[in-house]
């Protein structure tokens, strides 16, 4: 098996498809729509067949949510949203072939058709479980109107499908101590019918085509996930849920339920390639089903399980359709050192940067992939994002496009010179400058998009040493002759510039043909010309007129978005600040089952491969035993030894990732979310009785 992209006949580019809850933010772009459309366009320049596909995902549960609290339909919500989210992209560049709907009429004919034949050829069980229903709203409750505590690493805030915190795969009922999302009451167990696609038959397959087969060429954060979900072995998963709002499940008896959203969505890529080759008169099957055709899915870290163990496991139920060659997911971007939330509307917004930052599409594209979070969440923040534009692109990049073209205007009438009597300096920089695509096509072809950036700056900076090396504005006036090889040799750096920078700065490549009136050529520069020709601009050839590709940003553009940001984190303070309303009241007799105790902690270090857990051992007066807690993020193990606590040693013990909690350290949280231990104003004995 290889990902060598040249043993392939084309390419099949599928984006994450965005809900269309809400608008697009710099999370997105920095994980899934700016490498993937690079991608698609160095692909493109190459010379290859490529299909990019995306669409907006309509039918997951935080749609009804979402229009519920608006006060519209869901239908009102998903139109609205899709058409922020259409225009956002045409605007930002992001050039798909096709973006659709899954709410489109061919959506739903081709998630329903994949369904009835899976469900003919016996691929799924029916099963009769016991599933979450809320008695208050009086529905079942699919995953994400679940929300309780994740077994696996104690984030209080986990939904009933996955932990965004820890990653995992979960199931609803997995929760520990789980609430509805609707009305925050305590669900309770009710029978009812649904439809499960059996992973575990798929169990040999995915460790044979993944662990075997990608272990070498997928990135360690996908395999790594992949292989911990293998070796923790596959469960069903139901296809269907008790819901409203969805394709509904094309079955008789099955009046009420709907396809999963994670089953009826990847099948969107499918269902938009399908309407790309209706409107264009094509076969959508070659991109498909051709073994020919690789397929690669560009997503974030939280999708990799549906992307690289359930989607393909239905695509092989299914037989008929080729499998991802790769799943390059990325991690997180944060904002400002805090996780990026839509809830409490810490991001950066797409439409409200194109509105306030006009024309410069590309310097967020360029800050985004130059601090790409493609191996570990990474922060963005606006003081990077001015420092990449005024200290890169305004004086590296843009600062050499100008200089060369001023000096052709002024010294030779816009004409390139030609090339003669060359040094050893010009034949070094030509020699160099001819390595570049060689360069960046490795970084790319590894999906390495950060340092494929850096290689193109790398290329400008190699143009503005040589211009200072040579100073044709001091040879100028001894040596006009030697001045224009001097022009002739930066040109063709300059040319090699605007082709190689297209996948990254796609305006900005515009802009750059333009000045150097690359349209004027007999043939247009592609890639591989840029490695083969030391003259890609020919002597004689007119450029066009010079204006700057880049401006600088000011320090009071900087601070109105810092002082925006610090206006929406006061107001999460205030919404946060309310105290927590009054839990139902209890009888003395309840209290009295607590056992509160004073004790000290011993012993502390961190969970292994658990962000948050720290695995203490603490004398309670009683006994010494063990009790984890999600602390991490906020104390130090090493800080910890010697601190007297209160402990409620009475609780059940619960296991978490495999070491059994024997008990509860009390803590109290302010309204900055601060975690403060609950201790005696003086020493006690251990086991003090707290009353």
């Amino acid at each position: 098996m290889s990902d060598a992209k040249g043993s392939f006949e084309r390419t099949t580019i599928t984006a994450a498809l965005p809900y269309t809850n809400g608008p697009i933010h710099i999370g997105h772009l920095a994980g899934v729509y700016v490498p993937a459309d690079i991608y698609s366009r160095y692909l493109r320049l190459r010379g290859e067949e490529v299909l990019f596909v995306c669409g907006s995902d309509e039918h997951g549960v935080a749609i009804p949510m979402k229009a519920g609290r608006e006060g519209i339909s869901p239908k009102e919500l998903i139109d609205k949203y899709d058409a922020l989210i259409r225009e956002s992209f045409e605007a930002f560049g992001i050039a798909f072939d096709n973006y659709s709907r899954t709410s489109a009429p061919i959506h739903r004919e081709t998630a329903s058709a994949f369904f009835t034949k899976l469900h003919d050829q016996g691929d799924f069980e029916e099963q009769v479980t016991d599933q979450l229903f809320d008695p208050e709203a009086g529905q079942f409750l699919a995953d994400r109107f679940v929300v309780g505590t994740c077994p696996k690493c104690g984030h209080t805030e986990a939904y009933g499908d996955q932990c965004e915190n820890c990653g995992s795969s979960l199931n609803a009922t997995d929760l520990i101590d789980p609430r509805s999302a609707i009305s925050g009451a305590q669900p309770v167990l009710k029978q009812t019918r649904h439809w499960f696609l059996p992973l575990d038959r798929y169990e040999g397959f995915l460790r044979t085509w993944i662990l075997d087969g990608h272990k070498n060429d997928w990135k360690p954060n996908v395999y790594g996930q992949c292989k911990s979900w293998i070796d923790e072995g596959l469960k069903p998963r139901a296809v269907t849920r008790d819901l409203e709002w969805g394709i509904p499940v094309p079955l008789e008896g099955a009046e009420g339920k709907v396809l999963y959203v994670w089953f009826d969505a990847p099948i969107g890529y499918i269902s938009s390639t399908r309407e790309w080759a209706r409107r264009e008169g094509a076969d959508w099957e070659i991109w498909w089903k051709d073994p020919g055709t690789r397929l690669l899915h560009f997503i974030g870290k939280d999708n990799i399980v549906f992307h690289c163990i359930i989607f393909p496991s239905m695509l092989k139920a299914h037989g008929d359709f080729i499998l991802p060659e790769n799943v390059p997911a990325n991690e997180f971007l944060n904002l400002e050192g805090q996780k990026l939330s839509t809830s409490k509307n810490w991001a950066v917004w797409l439409h409200e940067y194109l509105e306030e930052f006009p024309d410069m599409q590309d310097v967020l594209r360029y800050a985004l992939t130059a601090n790409a979070p493609e191996t570990k969440d990474n922060d963005f923040t606006w003081k990077d994002f001015q420092a990449r534009n005024n200290n890169e692109l305004v004086a590296i990049f843009g600062n050499f496009i100008n200089r060369v073209a001023v000096l052709t205007d002024k010294y030779k009438g816009g004409q390139v010179p030609a090339l003669q009597n060359l040094s050893e300096n010009d034949r070094n920089t030509l020699h160099a400058m001819r390595a570049y695509p060689a360069r960046i096509a490795d970084c790319l072809d590894r999906f390495r998009f950060r340092e494929g950036s850096q290689e193109l700056m790398n290329l400008a900076r190699l143009g503005n040493k040589y211009l200072a090396d040579e100073e044709p504005w001091k040879v100028i006036k001894e040596d006009p002759d030697r001045v224009g090889t001097i022009l002739g040799v930066g040109l063709q750096v300059a040319a090699a510039l605007a082709v190689l920078c297209e996948p990254f700065l796609p305006f900005t490549a515009g802009r750059l043909r333009e000045i150097l009136n690359l349209g004027a050529l007999d043939s247009p520069l592609e890639w591989e010309a840029v490695s083969r020709e030391a003259v890609l601009l020919p002597a004689g050839h007119a450029i066009g007129e010079t204006r700057l590709l880049f401006r600088k940003i000011e320090d009071a553009e900087i601070e109105k978005q810092l002082q925006k940001l610090h206006e929406t984190k006061k107001q999460n303070e205030m919404d946060n600040s309310s105290v927590t309303p009054q839990k139902d009241t209890i009888q003395y007799d309840d209290f009295t089952k607590l056992d509160l105790r004073v004790g000290t902690i011993l012993e502390a270090e961190k969970m292994p491969k658990a962000d948050k857990l720290i695995v203490m051992k603490v004398d309670t007066g009683i006994d010494t035993r063990t009790i984890v807690s999600g602390i991490a993020k906020q104390f130090a193990p090493e800080d910890l030894v010697g601190k007297q606590v209160t402990v409620l040693v009475n609780l059940a013990p619960r296991p978490l990732r495999g070491v059994e909690s024997q008990g509860m350290i009390l803590l109290a949280e302010d309204a900055e979310g601060n975690l403060v231990f609950l201790t005696p104003e003086q020493a006690l004995a251990n086991g003090s009785v707290i009353s």
